[in-house]
């Protein structure tokens, strides 16, 4: 029996990936506490338990959680310093084929490379950059370019360290310790489907509450 004086302090992140049906406390929290003993028994109290063997979500709340906790231990202090809603990703574990990851690869990479390339191409062209190129070096030099000039090379190799620069690395080479633009808006993007997540639960009354 805890006292009164001992507290269990929860961490859990917003989004946690199970891969076994029977989901226990210490699979989706971080804890501490000063007795061992109650923390090793908290961590192997079931909190779920997953029916299906396919890919699913769940929203647990943290008061859910709290209550399961004092069902064992009802004079134990918990101060929670995570967040308030858990998404439970269940996720069989089943490892596709090295072939498949490569063809994932090849196609989000050629996706990208052609993609930005037309992007380029299509800006060039809509503010007339070989046109601009033209008068520039003909009011400089005083003749017409025959099309590839030292503006044109120069303009490549900037457009080229420009990328790089903005994107903030290279292969698996950072430039920075900063995160890149496209971390930043992945997390972003990633941040919108969890809390639709949790208001889609909240609203259809799916979410896992006190009482359910």
């Amino acid at each position: 029996m805890a006292s009164e004086s001992t507290t269990l302090y929860l961490k859990a992140d917003r989004n946690v990936e199970v891969s076994k049906q029977n989901v226990m406390l210490g699979d989706l929290l971080s804890m501490e506490c000063s007795d061992k003993t109650i923390l090793m028994k908290v961590k192997t109290l079931r909190i779920l338990k997953i029916r299906e063997e396919k890919e699913q979500r769940y929203v647990i709340s943290v008061l859910k959680i709290i209550a399961c906790i004092h069902e064992q231990y009802p004079r134990l202090q918990i101060q929670n310093l995570g967040e308030t809603d858990i998404i439970v990703t269940y996720e069989n574990q089943k490892t596709p084929p090295l072939l498949w990851h490569i063809l994932k690869v090849v196609l989000v990479s050629a996706v990208i490379f052609f993609g930005s390339a037309f992007s380029i191409m299509a800006f060039n062209n809509d503010v007339g950059v070989t046109k601009l190129f033209g008068q520039i070096y003909e009011l400089i030099m005083g003749k017409k370019t025959d099309g590839f000039s030292v503006l044109e090379v120069t303009y490549s190799i900037g457009l080229a360290i420009g990328i790089l620069i903005f994107f903030n690395h290279f292969g698996k080479k950072r430039f920075t310790v900063d995160p890149t633009p496209m971390e930043i808006q992945m997390r972003l993007y990633e941040n919108d489907i969890q809390t639709t997540l949790v208001e889609n639960a909240a609203r259809q009354k799916k979410e896992l509450e006190v009482g359910k």
